[in-house]
């Protein structure tokens, strides 16, 4: 005879959340965005960062580096 099959899953210990399985972002990116543009984030971050004299960054979009990393650049 042969073993019984041993299902893997309960012999892992898994916390059990109240988030949903799915993302569902057709539906709650639309909204994200509009709180965000109702409340003024972008702006909000801009003016504190120009109050506090923080550096300027540019992000070059591209191909990545052979490590996989992207590069920063001073302008």
């Amino acid at each position: 005879m042969s073993a019984p099959e041993k299902n893997y899953k309960d012999t892992i210990l898994l916390p059990e959340t109240g988030f949903p399985m799915r993302g569902d972002l057709t539906k709650n990116e639309p909204v994200r965005l509009k709180k965000w543009e109702d409340t003024g984030l972008y702006e909000r971050i801009l003016s504190r960062r120009m109050a506090q004299g923080a550096s300027r960054f540019l992000l070059h979009d591209g191909p990545p580096s052979p490590t996989g990393t992207c590069t920063w650049v001073r302008p």
